[in-house]
């Protein structure tokens, strides 16, 4: 069951230049001698590595397939090999053309109230599965917001605060600096980007494991 969802996971990244590229990425080899795997090691960009856990940022696009079905299959599955040993946080990425920011802020607003995960999740959804890929109005919203218990009216005085949208471009500006050029792509401990070809199950959780064992020899 393992080896099979960890080929349905390469096999949409390995599709992933028909749809939502916008450039192929740089393929490099393991940037250090203690690590293992494939990765571009970003040399301008702080560690943010905490012994014995890695923090994975991912870069998706919510309108993006790929990045819905890694949500469904890479994520749980890095969380089912190394359980508490990491940390994945979503960063919106946007790379589909045509689409307003409202998804990525209700998101951001959900993650200052304690629902980030639970919001992204109902959203993957919505989009994908209920094809809702239209723009998410008030009374849609309303719907999304009572769904993961969340109050109404404190979630859109949230995002009419600002705030959320600010969240949002601070992350797009941030995949912009360290080039992410598909989505998804992760960021792993401040400073590994792994993207394109090099995203696969495998690969990634080679780098992970590396980088924890490393932390065990020390």
């Amino acid at each position: 069951m393992n080896g099979r969802r960890l080929s349905m996971w390469g096999l949409a990244v390995g599709v992933m230049g028909a749809v939502a590229l916008l450039t192929i990425p740089f393929v490099a080899q393991a940037a250090t001698p203690e690590l293992k795997g494939k990765f571009e090691l970003l040399k301008d960009e702080p560690s943010t590595h905490q012994r014995g856990k890695v923090k994975v940022m991912e870069f998706a696009d919510f309108y993006c397939p790929h990045c819905h079905h890694f949500e469904e299959t890479g994520v749980p599955l890095l969380l089912k090999e190394f359980g508490d040993k990491v940390e994945v946080t979503m960063v919106g990425f946007p790379v589909i053309r045509g689409k307003l920011p409202t998804a990525f802020d209700m998101y951001e607003q959900a993650k200052t109230m304690g629902k980030g995960n639970e919001m992204k999740a109902v959203l993957f959804r919505t989009i994908h599965k209920d094809k809702m890929d239209g723009v998410l109005d008030r009374s849609i919203r309303s719907l999304l917001i009572r769904e993961v218990g969340l109050d109404v009216a404190a979630f859109e005085d949230g995002l009419a605060s600002g705030k959320p949208a600010r969240a949002f471009e601070e992350g797009r500006r941030w995949g912009e600096r360290i080039k992410v050029s598909s989505t998804p792509s992760i960021l792993l401990d401040g400073n590994i980007k792994v993207d394109g070809a090099n995203m696969t199950p495998e690969n990634v959780i080679t780098i992970i494991r590396s980088i924890l064992e490393n932390d065990a020899k020390r």
